[in-house]
């Protein structure tokens, strides 16, 4: 029998088959469609800057290419630490109200940009902190990933992280997709700039055209969106998975995988830009994000038929062949132009592998760690009923936490290849970086995990 107050649910007994076929599964299936649209929107924001950057010299800023890398980053190393405390969040304020809050005031960045935008006397540092309000949108990811997790039975978390995390992160595509056309539109105002070529740009348009689906999803998630009151925790007892050796070994392979992704999705545009200036990266940049996002849910369909630890080390060898073959197609390596069609090529398919690797990752991080939970409380003496609920407590913030370390690839890449360019007018350097970090990953991941 199921009992509500309001959107509250007062009782919830997913790893009961009868229930959860009866009633669980349709209540966890809305939640989780309201949960991937919001979060689609919220990586739509995140990741405003890694296309906007290369627009703004060309319609009158005077920014360095060291400046506009740190705009691509700084959203992702805010988003990054903000996850740490959105980890935390649901078992406190509950699922439904942290959702509509949480994508309503994502309007604030997008607005203000809008704004900054048309302003030409806006100063860097207003951009700079324009970014860091972004940020609210990468995280956003953990709020939701912890939130799905206590709607689904152990059987089903997989799937449900792999949908929500994969569509969710197709912000990340949809964002570079939409604005390379929406900006060449007049939509909000008769505000255009002429810009070289003769064409005509509204580039305001790239963060307003979110405003009025923000309003509209926060609505939604508020009013069709539900509590489950059973996982209500204080954050003292969320914080226990901080001194849990597992969860730091964990993550590493999410540091590697979507970091990778996250990283490469901010930074690809603008270092296209700057190796390759004849070619216009606008309407190509978003496949990349694309091919990774699409990766992502073929990944965690790999997790559940193969060794998840496997997979894992064969995306980092695969990882270190795609990085060597993006050096190759430079210019000065091979030939002095270098090839865009092999460095495109290359990114492509790293994104791909960085898609994968990131959902069969994180399906393979959610099933380990629960059960290491359950484990662990069982052998203290807590029955099992009351190991599952914590379990499932822990495992929540486990993740949030798991993918804010993952986050942190999203400033540390734009930043690697801006220091590489700064210091030694070369990505070289930058690319021996990576490539070393994927092997240290490798023999991290082979001895430490399989303990």
């Amino acid at each position: 029998m199921m009992s509500y107050t309001l959107h509250t649910i007062q009782q919830w007994y997913p790893e009961d088959d009868w229930f959860w076929e009866r009633t669980g599964k349709k209540i966890a299936n809305r939640n989780l469609k309201i949960s991937i649209c919001c979060l689609l929107l919220s990586f739509c924001v995140w990741m405003l800057f890694s296309i906007i950057t290369i627009h703004l010299n060309a319609i009158g800023f005077h920014f360095s290419n060291t400046q506009l890398f740190l705009l691509t980053a700084i959203p992702s190393i805010s988003g990054a630490i903000l996850r740490v405390p959105y980890s935390f969040v649901i078992p406190i304020f509950g699922g439904r109200f942290w959702t509509a809050f949480s994508t309503f005031i994502l309007i604030i960045p997008c607005l203000w940009l809008g704004y900054a935008i048309k302003n030409p006397t806006t100063s860097y540092s207003e951009f700079v902190l324009i970014a860091l309000l972004c940020g609210l949108g990468g995280a956003n990811y953990a709020s939701s990933m912890a939130n799905i997790s206590f709607f689904y039975p152990k059987a089903h978390l997989g799937a449900a992280l792999g949908l929500n995390g994969g569509l969710g992160s197709l912000g990340v595509s949809v964002i570079q997709l939409v604005t390379s056309f929406i900006i060449f539109l007049p939509m909000f105002d008769e505000k255009w700039i002429l810009l070289a070529n003769g064409q005509k740009i509204w580039l305001q348009n790239a963060a307003l055209i979110w405003v009025p689906i923000l309003i509209v999803l926060s609505a939604i998630a508020l009013w069709k969106m539900n509590d489950l009151p059973g996982i209500k925790a204080s954050f003292k007892l969320q914080s226990v998975v901080l001194k849990d050796k597992m969860m730091w070994i964990l993550s590493l392979p999410y540091l590697a995988t979507f970091g990778s992704f996250i990283g490469f999705s901010a930074a690809f545009a603008m270092l296209s830009n700057t190796l390759f200036p004849e070619i216009n990266i606008t309407y190509l940049a978003f496949w990349g994000p694309l091919i990774g996002v699409l990766a992502r849910p073929i990944g965690g369909v790999f997790a559940d038929k193969f060794n998840g630890i496997y997979m894992t080390l064969i995306n980092y060898i695969l990882m270190i062949i795609l990085v060597i073959s993006v050096f190759l197609s430079l210019p000065n390596i091979l030939s002095i132009e270098g090839s865009f069609v092999g460095f495109y090529s290359a990114f492509l398919l790293m994104f791909f592998i960085a898609g994968l690797g990131s959902g069969s990752t994180f399906q393979m991080i959610a099933t380990i760690f629960r059960q290491h939970v359950i484990d662990r409380l069982t052998l203290k003496g807590v029955n099992q009923t009351l190991a599952t609920r914590n379990a499932m407590t822990e495992t929540a913030a486990a993740l949030g936490f798991i993918s804010a370390i993952g986050a942190i690839g999203g400033f540390f890449i734009p930043q690697i290849f801006s220091l590489s360019l700064l210091l030694f007018n070369s990505v070289y350097y930058a690319l021996i970086v990576f490539i070393l970090f994927y092997i240290i990953c490798t023999i991290i991941t082979k001895f430490s995990i399989n303990k």
